[in-house]
């Protein structure tokens, strides 16, 4: 299973952090663990490209299986915009894959 923790702060996603893997397929050909992984990695290059952003991330070698990543304290409020939209879109696609693929896929939200 993939635990996805959204941590907010004043309703405004600060971190996300990744882990497990998703086991709906042969290794290689997992799809829940592809789209996870395509869907939080193209955010973080995203929020660091687009954004401007200087990301805390920390993942693990090989095997793969966790993400964390967290926005520093200070942003402009243009890279602040910018990174809501970014987690805003992320959150919402991870819920869909949730939706569809729940024995798999598991979000939370920690206030």
């Amino acid at each position: 299973m993939i635990n996805i923790q959204f941590t907010r702060e004043d309703s405004t996603i600060v971190s996300v952090e990744i882990s497990g893997h998703a086991e709906s397929g042969p290794y290689g050909y997992d799809l829940v663990c592809a789209a996870v992984s395509a869907l939080s990695i193209g955010t973080v290059n995203s929020l660091i490209q687009i954004g401007k952003l200087s990301l805390d991330v920390e993942t693990t070698g090989e095997d793969g299986g966790y993400l964390r990543f967290a926005l520093p304290k200070q942003l402009t409020e243009k890279q602040a915009v910018t990174a809501d939209i970014l987690l805003e879109s992320l959150y919402l696609s991870l819920i869909s894959t949730e939706e569809e693929y729940g024995k798999h896929v598991k979000v939370v939200t920690l206030t």
